[in-house]
């Protein structure tokens, strides 16, 4: 076939099972543009905002574990993408951005809309590749995914000069393997590594599971919950690992670190051996490193060996597929009863529940913790939950707990606002069965809110629950612990949002009583397309416990028991 470079990328992503796309065009991609014409199996969404467009296919990817695409022209366009590839990179999500580029007699003439897209996203990508030859754009292309999704999984760019694009060659896609050098992602552990891991288990007394999002990503969920009851070992969960194990099983602890459930933190610290699996130790998961677990052996599995031994020294250090390793090591675990340990979490978990805000709050005000347990009961626990960064992103980590891996959605390690409703639509347009969730705040919704129009124009069914609290929320709770109740520049002006959504088109209602909470879901399952619904909540609520930045893990910020007095 005599083809274009941009009907070659567009028969590439065909042969890589690429359904969806989200992009937004411009001069140096327009070749592309015009070649989807003669692609109609492709689906292309507009989005309004190239950031939009990174976090859409970012949701995507981990709702369906699938590799997302965005498409964006030169210059701007391609760097409003980098927001979202960062986000991607932080949290080994499988992306491939398409970017167009001035063509290549014009790169390093400071060219209108030219700019080193390379040199850019450089550090926030896995790889990326500036295309100087057409002859080499399917085999880039294949690479791309090949990278992407393997290993590690991370976001790959590619850019694409505006006269490749235009060029034509005779195409037959190529079938020769993809051989990388340097590239070979490892997958077992030897003999010695799968002894020391099932001689530390086999002998503990205290140990405890820190799952992250590894375990979802490698398909290790049986295996993490096999593990976990043949040897009855309780589980405690990262931010992103939220679902890796069903949150209501009695052996799973909740969410761990900085805003992490109490019994978590503190069994993390009273344990004897710690079996961290597809999780990398970040700060807000440890707190200060110097006291972090000192009376724990610890076991650490991960497929990135840049991550072992990085953060925290550990004793059994094995970079290998997390799945693979479980599979090698569950024959060898003995069945074991920790009665004594798991009475003694137990007891800290019913202090805990002594200090829960949702059950004792007596206030005639609506706060965001009931907010969001009630999504929970009324949606009985099973949509996919997409969130933005704050307050409510911790409380949705507290109070929704999710009993299918990939159901939460979120930006873990750069805390990027305004994710969440991009997020959601990409997450939709994954998996348009399920019952999708944005659950956003007053501050981080109005950074992307022009995807709104995305939402009504493709009817995209999803459902923003837009909890208001006046505030950014999160940046005042610290400057009230720690900056002496100085709020600058945390107070928010918001536009009305149901009237904002109305002017999209879209069907909203406000909550402002708990009562209500019920009603708004019945309202917005009532509709086939996006709905909005404005949780009106207190203004200086707090998001307990909480670690201070750099404090020890277990000496947490806890919310005070009914009649004592909080001390910050």
């Amino acid at each position: 076939m005599l083809l274009s470079g941009a009907e070659i990328i567009m028969e590439c992503l065909l042969q890589e099972g690429v359904e969806v796309m989200f992009g937004y065009p411009g001069g140096a991609i327009l070749p592309t543009y015009d070649a989807m014409t003669k692609y109609p199996q492709l689906r292309h969404v507009l989005v309004r905002h190239e950031q939009g467009a990174s976090h859409m296919a970012d949701g995507y990817a981990r709702a369906t574990g699938k590799v997302g695409v965005c498409i964006a022209t030169s210059g701007p366009g391609a760097t409003n993408l980098v927001t979202g590839l960062a986000t991607a990179m932080m949290d080994s999500v499988p992306v491939v951005a398409i970017t167009g580029q001035v063509p290549r007699g014009s790169i390093g003439t400071d060219a209108f809309q030219e700019t080193d897209v390379t040199g850019v996203t450089l550090p926030v990508t896995k790889h990326n590749y500036l295309v100087d030859d057409i002859h080499e754009l399917a085999h880039i292309v294949r690479e791309a995914f090949h990278i992407a999704r393997t290993g590690r999984p991370g976001p790959v760019l590619i850019d694409v000069p505006k006269d490749i694009q235009n060029e034509k060659i005779e195409f037959e896609y190529p079938s020769d393997d993809i051989r990388l050098p340097g590239y070979r992602p490892p997958s077992a552990a030897d003999v010695n590594q799968v002894e020391a891991i099932c001689d530390l288990i086999n002998n503990a007394e205290r140990p405890i599971i820190l799952a992250g999002h590894g375990i979802i990503m490698s398909g290790s969920t049986n295996e993490l919950r096999e593990l976990a009851e043949r040897a009855q070992i309780p589980v405690a969960l990262t931010l992103l690992g939220k679902g890796a194990m069903p949150e209501d099983h009695p052996l799973v602890l909740g969410m761990m670190g900085m805003h992490g459930q109490a019994q978590c933190n503190l069994a993390i610290q009273e344990a004897d051996l710690l079996i961290a699996l597809g999780m990398r130790f970040d700060d807000r998961v440890t707190g200060n490193l110097k006291t972090y677990a000192q009376k724990a052996r610890k076991i650490h599995i991960d497929i990135d060996a840049s991550e072992l031994n990085k953060n925290v020294k550990v004793d059994v250090a094995v970079a290998a597929d997390l799945r693979t390793v479980l599979t090698q090591v569950l024959p060898e675990v003995r069945a074991t009863q920790h009665s004594t340990w798991l009475n003694h979490i137990r007891d800290w978990q019913e202090e805990s529940n002594e200090r829960d805000i949702v059950h004792h709050h007596e206030g005639p005000g609506l706060i965001a913790a009931q907010v969001i347990n009630d999504l929970w009961h009324s949606t009985g626990g099973e949509a996919i939950t997409v969130t933005d960064v704050g307050q409510h992103q911790m409380l949705e980590a507290q109070y929704y707990p999710h009993r299918r891996p990939a159901t939460m959605i979120t930006s873990g390690g750069l805390g990027t606002m305004g994710f969440g409703v991009p997020a959601a639509i990409g997450a939709k347009f994954g998996r348009p069965d399920e019952e999708v969730w944005a659950i956003v705040g007053d501050g981080g919704f109005q950074m992307t809110m022009c995807e709104l129009a995305t939402a009504v124009q493709e009817n995209v069914n999803i459902n923003i629950a837009v909890v208001n609290n006046g505030f950014l929320g999160m940046v005042r709770q610290w400057q009230e612990i720690f900056y002496e109740e100085r709020y600058q520049a945390t107070p928010m002006f918001s536009p009305d949002f149901c009237k904002l959504a109305e002017a999209f088109g879209i069907p909203a209602m406000r909550v402002t009583q708990r009562d209500q909470v019920e009603e708004s879901v019945r309202f917005a399952r009532s509709y086939n397309g996006p709905t909005l619904i404005e949780y009106v909540v207190e203004k200086e609520d707090m998001v307990y416990p909480m670690v201070p930045a750099g404090a020890d893990l277990d000496n947490m910020i806890r919310r005070p028991k009914r009649g004592e007095k909080a001390e910050l």
